[in-house]
């Protein structure tokens, strides 16, 4: 049974970022066939549009599978309500033209025994043509721009830090009461705790937050042996015991996004969703003598007798973006003075000695990925791409990439509003 593929284009002599502001949200009912529009979430979050159309009592559910603001692009899966069908997927991309408007792009690939896929494919035809003439006839209007969620809040409790354990000792900043599902933040490498602040206050009025100091940084200790990723997952646990969490939300940097994903490969079950910021697979990917070159090279200064705040400055140009603010750089190299040499060989040994290479079937979350424009370590193609493998290979894919323009490698630090207002709109959307 071969599959049949449907494409329709067509240009809009408006910018294509107001014509994505106008058909971003997978639940509007902006399609002059819609007749009922309503918003679902299955039983793991992901988001679900249910209509009707004019003339038809027939209930249709479509699943979204890929959204990003960035490239402008959503892709989405039938459900329910084409009877005949095996499988239909879909994908709305906003591009630009040469006469710099906007080119609306609707594919979609379907699989249906003959002659059910020839009749479901002239149907998609003609609702993808349709939409393409009411894009243009809405296009003539002052089209509303998207609005980012409040991401500034007062709050009348502060942010807790507290520690708890012993050997090693963990120490977290803490915002909001005990709940079933807690937002998990990890830091990167060079980093602590307080990097998520920002991220901290924005979140907690859906959910109560957490930050962690990694084992050996800012107020945790280190442990009695070499740190691996599977006591660094036994300490996510800790923290989600210690705070009455059945459920978690883990929201990584680099050095955290990589220790997330590990936690998901083994719990899967305890995560709502994944939000993985400049890196994923970490060192999982390289070769042997790769991994241990990299090592090696980052260790010369230690081994030439440098602390990291000796060197703190050299590797915050390196991972800053070319308009950093000061304020942002002096974080950055704050945190980076704090970390002992001991934590950052431990923490190098570990990144380096990874455990396993990771297994995207086993990604059964939603899935936030976001990337700063000018990350040299986790570069926007190399993020995007990790995105679109996750896309292809989670059994029910629920994927979002994000580039956030002007941001270097600490990309929640550099464009705090762009950040939070992608986190917190996925947050919205995942938690129950």
């Amino acid at each position: 049974m071969p599959w049949k593929d449907v494409n329709v284009s067509g240009d809009i002599p408006v910018p294509p970022e107001l014509v994505w502001s106008l058909v971003r949200n997978f639940c509007g009912k902006w399609h002059p066939a819609i007749s009922t529009m309503e918003a679902e979430k299955d039983k793991s979050g992901r988001l679900l549009r249910a209509f009707t159309v004019h003339g038809q009592d027939t209930v249709y559910r479509e699943r979204l599978t890929w959204f990003s603001d960035s490239d402008r692009s959503m892709s989405y899966t039938h459900v329910e309500g084409i009877q005949g069908v095996e499988a239909y997927n879909a994908q709305l991309l906003v591009s630009g033209n040469k006469d710099g408007g906007a080119r609306v792009t609707m594919t979609a690939k379907l699989l249906a025994p003959d002659p059910r896929d020839e009749e479901i494919a002239t149907g998609t035809k003609e609702i993808f043509d349709q939409a393409i003439i009411e894009i243009k006839k809405l296009a003539k209007f002052s089209i509303p721009p998207y609005v980012s969620p409040k991401t500034n809040f007062a709050h009348d409790t502060p942010i807790q830090t507290y520690a708890f354990g012993d050997n090693p000792r963990l120490a977290i900043s803490h915002i909001g009461e005990p709940s079933e599902t807690l937002c998990l933040f990890l830091h990167g490498i060079g980093g602590n705790k307080s990097n998520w602040n920002q991220q901290l206050t924005s979140v907690a009025p859906y959910v109560q937050s957490a930050a962690l100091d990694l084992r050996g940084y800012g107020e945790s200790t280190l442990g009695a042996i070499q740190s691996n990723v599977d006591e660094y997952c036994d300490d996510i646990l800790s923290v989600a015991d210690r705070l009455g969490a059945l459920n978690l939300v883990l929201c990584g940097l680099s050095y955290g996004s990589w220790i997330a994903t590990s936690f998901a490969m083994r719990y899967p079950n305890r995560l709502s969703a994944l939000v993985l910021s400049g890196g994923c697979t970490g060192m999982s990917e390289a070769l042997p003598e790769e991994r241990e070159a990299f090592r090696l090279s980052r260790e010369v200064p230690i081994r030439k007798g440098k602390t990291p705040a000796d060197f703190s400055e050299d590797l915050v140009a390196v991972i800053s973006g070319p308009s950093v603010s000061n304020t942002v750089k002096r974080e950055l190299l704050t945190s980076m003075q704090g970390i002992s040499t001991e934590t950052y060989v431990d923490a190098l040994k570990c990144f380096t000695t990874p455990l396993e290479k990771f297994d995207f079937s086993k990604i059964t979350m939603p899935v936030l990925l976001m990337t700063g424009e000018h990350d040299k370590l986790a570069p926007p193609d190399e993020i995007r791409g990790v995105a679109k493998r996750i896309f292809e290979t989670a059994p029910e894919p629920d994927v979002r990439f994000e580039c956030l323009s002007g941001a270097g490698h600490v990309c929640n630090l550099e464009n705090p509003n762009a950040y939070n207002s992608a986190l917190v709109e996925f947050i919205m959307r995942v938690v129950k």
